[in-house]
């Protein structure tokens, strides 16, 4: 009866920050919890904020401490996240980002390139994150980020998620195929399995593996000095960097003289969708389509809806777009509070339900009608449809 009374307690007290717990958590949410309860009607976060920005028990919230220049259209961000964030992430997975730029929040998904529990070498008292962001002529966020960011800036974080991993133990032989700003997630899995090589002696994670990786130029080589460093303190990495801007495509037909065991490698792929399409074709030739992981960045738009108003039930809002803007980012324009995850169609966590109309899936042209439940980051409006949000 006493466990059962100090378990009930404590769920009382953590109740008032419960949206904000993850997994592997403290009893820090308690203490944080008697104080939404003392403060009430006001939150903790009205007082604390003052303090400490990062400090928050309604969402996640980190600060950019170095914006790190990786080639002229690209950077890494190291940030120090504040109360709530889990480090024991798995290598390859990715965070939100949420930017306030001009009074609007944006936010977009990007790969983590640290290994988890980081810390800086030159700051052992704090565990950092690093994400690594490539300017993309469409991506307002990403021109931001790479050109306009100042280190100190405050920014909105989700939680690590993404199925695009690396197991523990890593598998024997591993093949990494890569192309422009592909390389992120895989960057934290070699830096992962570099320091597990250089913290257990006669550890094996460095043993066998091989990455390809494709750029136009050198200089657009993301990583590129620490790529070469990898190859030459790790005998067992080898990294091959293919220039596109004088050989052209990567021609997968070349792995059988190049790699010719690349057939009992584990691999993971990421880059553009045409370089991942082919690389599937590739391995599905081959019947070996389970030995294959693969990452897409963005969302392959191959039909539009006709556009129309979407009506937001819950917050009485609506918004007119066209047949190319996703519902999600209609929302957000508009002001409400939309579910999101990866933003590209993989997570789920976007999904609501229409309750009137028709949305199109922007991926493959499929339609849902009133009663289903739609992933909002990729389906248009296929007409006049109202959202349960």
């Amino acid at each position: 009866m006493v466990s059962k009374s100090v378990q009930g307690l404590r769920a009382w007290l953590e109740a008032p920050v419960a949206d904000a717990k993850l997994a592997g958590r403290t009893g820090m949410d308690a203490l944080r919890g008697a104080a939404a309860r003392i403060t009430t009607p006001l939150l903790p976060d009205d007082y604390l904020h003052l303090v400490n920005p990062l400090w928050s028990a309604r969402e996640l919230r980190g600060r950019i401490v170095e914006v790190r220049k990786e080639t002229a259209d690209s950077v890494t961000l190291v940030i120090k996240p504040g109360w709530g964030f889990d480090f024991t992430f798995t290598p390859g997975q990715y965070i939100g980002i949420g930017v306030l730029v001009e009074g609007r929040w944006h936010w977009r998904s990007y790969s983590l390139t640290c290994p988890p529990d980081w810390t800086d070498a030159s700051d052992r008292t704090g565990r950092l994150i690093s994400i690594a962001v490539k300017a993309m002529p469409e991506g307002f966020l990403s021109s931001h980020l790479v050109n306009g960011v100042p280190s100190g800036t405050v920014v909105r974080l989700a939680a690590p998620q993404g199925g695009f991993v690396l197991p523990e133990p890593a598998p024997e032989k591993v093949l990494f195929v890569t192309a422009g700003s592909g390389v992120t997630p895989v960057m934290a899995m070699l830096r992962t399995l570099a320091r597990r090589s250089a913290d257990r002696p006669g550890s094996t994670a460095m043993s066998d593996i091989v990455h390809i990786h494709s750029a136009r130029t050198q200089a657009d080589v993301m990583f590129g000095a620490e790529l070469r460093a990898l190859h030459d303190e790790h005998p067992g990495f080898t990294s091959h960097v293919h220039l596109t801007g004088e050989h052209g495509k990567f021609d997968l037909a070349e792995l059988d003289s190049h790699y010719p065991d690349w057939r009992e490698r584990e691999t993971w792929a990421c880059g553009p969708g045409g370089l991942l399409t082919d690389v599937e074709k590739h391995w599905a030739a081959a019947g070996i389509s389970d030995k294959l992981h693969v990452e897409r960045f963005e969302v392959e738009r191959s039909a539009a809806g006709e556009g129309g108003t979407v009506t937001f039930a819950r917050t009485d809002r609506s918004a007119q777009i066209d047949g190319a803007t996703s519902l999600l980012e209609a929302g957000e324009a508009a002001g409400v509070q939309m579910p999101f995850g990866c933003r590209m169609g993989i997570c789920q966590t976007c999904v609501v339900t229409l309750t009137d109309g028709h949305v199109r899936d922007l991926r493959n042209g499929a339609e849902h009608q009133a009663g289903e439940k739609v992933q909002t980051c990729i389906s248009a409006a296929a007409g006049n449809c109202t959202l349960d949000v």
